[in-house]
């Protein structure tokens, strides 16, 4: 964080100073795990499902930081005391940023792909200019302030990821780091369950559009109606892209390899070259097109935009990630999280890659959270579309996904093709009996259902 005096701090989340000088300057970084926590830092106390972050300070305070925040005073550790320490980081977070006027704010929002695309975004624009990305998935109210955090007088592009729960939360989001830049990827079901349809959905991520700042520029992908809609909600101006024929980054000639990797012609403008992607799926042509979108929108060439784009690599684990095992089978582990569209994405590349190679596919697949009432419909869904895509075997695991393997069963003449299993060691059980070389592997399914450790155990298998 640049450096700040712990008065000013205090001013800023409208806090109380007890046993720290209004001087006191904190110039290290800002933390909520004290096992993180530095001299010259502060550490933010917020309370959890098991601990709470008041227990820490005193260990906070031994690391060297300069000032905790907390809602309550602890003996011996200087404080900032609020009323809320979560919302205390918002506000300190939204102070900062307005004191650096140069910088570039890039705010993305999607119902899938967020994560990849914020990399890719990283990659091909850090190169011009000092950066700071997420972490991971830092896209919600803690996360995201902690990011913007991060940066500093040198800093010139800040890349926020942004998710969403409810109405509102873009735009409490923005108004910590207001962009330049606005970015909606795509409207899916994720959260359904607790938006209550797609439409709301659209309208919850279309609060990005609205946040785009005066002279800014808002990116919409033209193949998804609902983003394409969301035109109407800025007077900024829009650039779009897709494989539309209006899209001003656009994709033609979409070709998938025999590793399920996408190749496609980049055309912007006049500008046309081919791009080789070193990504698995097809989803990533339109992750790909929203960050060069992106790199138009700062002013990046073509030529520097297509560079980029063919020396990109997987950042973030867990998500398409390939490991050929020494005995020859293939484990495709994407289990960091799921939802409808990201499934049928990842069946879709497990499918292509099995073409191209002859060999037996398997798709290993958790529940999908938070979709509500349509939780049943589509789940059983994905179940069919595997039938039909020809996956060879189909392995359910838990309860909450087991519409899934009925869906499946119920699908053409499939019969001991799926499995249905209810928990992980039984998965790796069946998998360790049958598994054999050549077999492809896709482990698929919402972060709470812990499939990524059950990748995790098949690639050390073979090790």
């Amino acid at each position: 964080m640049i450096p700040v005096s712990c008065g000013e701090i205090a001013d800023a989340v409208r806090g109380e100073l007890v046993g720290v000088e209004p001087a006191a300057v904190v110039d290290g970084a800002v933390v909520i795990d004290s096992r993180a926590a530095g001299p010259g830092g502060l550490f933010v106390a917020l309370p959890g499902e098991r601990v709470d972050g008041h227990d820490f300070v005193g260990a906070a305070t031994a690391a060297g930081v300069m000032v905790s925040l907390t809602t309550r005073p602890i003996e011996g550790s200087p404080c900032i005391v609020v009323d809320d320490a979560q919302r205390a980081l918002g506000d300190l977070a939204r102070h900062v940023i307005g004191k650096l006027p140069d910088l570039t704010v890039i705010a993305l929002t999607g119902s899938s792909g967020k994560t990849s695309t914020k990399d890719l975004i990283g990659q091909l624009i850090r190169p011009y200019g000092e950066t700071v990305v997420p972490e991971g998935s830092f896209n919600n109210e803690i996360g995201h302030p902690l990011t913007a955090l991060q940066a500093t007088a040198t800093t010139k592009y800040l890349i926020a990821e942004m998710g969403v729960r409810s109405l509102g939360d873009i735009t409490y989001l923005t108004g910590i780091t207001p962009p330049q830049i606005g970015l909606v990827l795509n409207v899916g079901t994720s959260h359904i369950g607790k938006l209550g349809s797609q439409d709301n959905i659209a309208l919850a991520k279309g609060e990005m559009i609205e946040a785009v700042r005066p002279g800014g520029t808002a990116i919409l992908n033209a193949d998804d109606h609902r983003v394409a809609a969301m035109r109407s909600r800025t007077r900024q101006q829009v650039l779009t892209f897709g494989e539309a024929p209006e899209s001003e980054v656009r994709a033609t000639d979409v070709k998938i390899d025999g590793e399920g990797r996408p190749a496609f012609t980049l055309q912007i403008g006049d500008f046309s070259a081919p791009v080789q992607l070193q990504f698995i799926g097809e989803h990533y042509v339109s992750n790909a097109l929203a960050a060069a979108a992106v790199c138009v929108a700062i002013g990046l060439t073509p030529e520097q935009i297509t560079d980029g784009l063919n020396a990109a690599e997987r950042v973030s684990a867990a998500r398409m990630e390939l490991t050929e095992r020494p005995d020859g089978v293939t484990i495709i582990n994407d289990a960091f999280n799921a939802n409808p569209e990201s499934t049928r994405a990842a069946l879709k590349s497990l499918a292509a890659i099995g073409r191209s190679r002859g060999a037996r596919t398997w798709a290993v697949l958790g529940e999908m959270l938070e979709l509500g009432d349509t939780s049943a419909d589509e789940h059983d869904a994905i179940g069919r579309l595997a039938v039909r895509l020809d996956v060879n075997r189909l392995l359910v695991v838990g309860e909450g996904a087991k519409p899934i393997h009925l869906g499946a069963s119920l699908e053409g003449s499939w019969g001991n093709e799926s499995a249905f299993v209810e928990t992980i060691p039984e998965a790796l059980e069946l998998l360790r009996q049958e598994l054999r070389a050549g077999d492809v592997v896709l482990v698929k399914s919402s972060k709470a259902a812990k499939l990524r450790s059950l990748a995790d155990a098949l690639v050390e298998d073979a090790q």
